[in-house]
């Protein structure tokens, strides 16, 4: 069975990700024990809460995610996919992993719209890849979110508009990202999840 180490730094909705990674048939671990996390297949990167926050917590976990992405796939959920780009401008500038370029920018006020995004709205698939496999242009899935990635077409899988178009889901190499959260997204989500699986077996 494979399986999935969702890492465990004190932010995060690691029980939904967890059993959602379960329904979709992984055997997922929630650690932040870096052997554990070297043995695994795949690795999510969960997170809610504040950029900053977030990249302090996860300091000592660092150097295994970059070793571990050079050979296996890493999902970034959420905070956790806005944690895989360079730069955030979530409360100051802050460096991210950088494992995939961009930045991450707030949503302008505009009016009509609230800030978070926070709801279901549909994907723009902007290309085939693997953790897409068997999803439908235009799938809904489910967001909250009040800040967003901004990066380079060749690295944007998915985009959604919302205030501004935005890339909804990142690819670099090993490393994906997707500002929904899949555990969140009913039966595409779901999907997305086994796929995942999948490009880790």
């Amino acid at each position: 069975m494979t399986q999935v180490a969702i890492l465990d730094y004190g932010l995060g909705n690691i029980r939904s990700v967890k059993k959602g990674l379960e329904k979709a048939g992984a055997k997922a671990v929630i650690t932040s024990d870096c052997e554990e996390i070297m043995a695994s297949d795949g690795v999510v990167l969960p997170g809610v809460g504040a950029f900053s926050e977030g990249m302090e917590q996860l300091d000592d976990m660092k150097g295994t995610l970059f070793e571990f992405v050079e050979k296996r796939p890493v999902l970034g959920i959420c905070l956790g996919m806005q944690m895989l780009l360079e730069i955030s401008e979530e409360y100051g500038i802050h460096e991210g992993l950088g494992l995939v370029p961009g930045r991450v920018r707030g949503f302008e006020k505009k009016e009509g719209f609230k800030i978070p995004h926070m709801g279901w709205n549909n994907l723009t698939l902007t290309g085939s890849d693997p953790l897409f496999e068997g999803i439908k242009d235009q799938t809904y899935v489910y967001f909250v979110h009040s800040y967003y990635a901004d990066t380079a077409p060749e690295y944007t899988i998915a985009e959604t508009d919302y205030i501004c178009p935005f890339s909804s889901a990142v690819r670099n190499k090993n490393a994906w990202g997707t500002q929904f959260h899949p555990e969140k997204s009913g039966d595409a989500g779901l999907k997305i999840l086994e796929n995942f699986i999948a490009i880790a077996d």
